[in-house]
């Protein structure tokens, strides 16, 4: 049972040791001092009654007590971010910088015209587009708002469904004259696909569809 309850600030140093593996890093992350995040560390454990990290060759290591407080602690990051813009005026007055990260597809194709119109109606708002096709972290604060194919795991964060996304097989004239057209998903086990190489993370998005395709190690181009 613990003996008093713990600041945020000596929370904030916990996750920052939790991603970094190391007091150093988590000083620099934090704009502190190596003491400083060691005294914070120490008085958490403290308060908590509990071992936090144990030393490897690869860093500081959280214990699967510690483990448990990362999902509760993050809760509590965002909690505080969501305080400070409030507190801010960022809300109220529709001013600040909202960075936005989605794949790359639907950042080129899909994205564009949506943030052209919400640009247009909130001037004050400066707009970064973070396009990766792996799914940023939210809760470390990689970015503010993700347009993801995948339900979140992390029970912290708000999820929304927008609307839905097509995905279609496509060939070329001169490969359906040659191969034919599968006439259903079992048959294209018996043609060439193409597609990302080994980032299959698209691919996996299309749920149990996904299952029902085995896609060649090799990639081979007919036609």
């Amino acid at each position: 049972m613990s003996k008093r309850e713990p600041g945020w600030e000596l929370l904030r140093t916990f996750l920052a040791v939790t991603r970094d593996g190391s007091l150093s890093g988590a000083a620099r992350r934090l704009g502190l001092t190596q003491p400083t995040i060691g005294r914070h560390i120490e008085a958490l454990e403290a308060d908590l009654g509990l071992s936090l990290f144990t030393r490897s060759p690869r860093g500081l290591l959280a214990t699967p007590a510690a483990l448990e407080l990362i999902p509760h602690a993050e809760s509590m990051e965002v909690a505080s971010a969501a305080l400070s813009r409030a507190a801010s005026g960022e809300a109220a007055t529709e001013r600040g910088t909202v960075r936005v990260t989605a794949s790359e597809i639907m950042g080129c194709e899909v994205l564009p015209a949506i943030l052209a119109s919400f640009r247009h109606k909130h001037p004050g708002i400066v707009l970064e587009l973070a396009l990766t096709n792996r799914n940023r972290d939210l809760l470390r604060r990689d970015a503010d708002i993700a347009v993801r194919m995948v339900r979140p795991t992390q029970n912290a964060l708000v999820a929304r469904r927008i609307g839905k996304s097509l995905i279609n097989l496509y060939a070329h004239q001169s490969y359906v004259k040659t191969f034919g057209t599968p006439q259903c998903i079992a048959e294209l086990d018996k043609h060439c696909l193409i597609g990302f190489d080994r980032d299959d993370h698209a691919f996996r998005s299309a749920g149990p569809l996904a299952k029902k395709i085995t896609v060649p190690s090799d990639l081979k181009l007919c036609g």
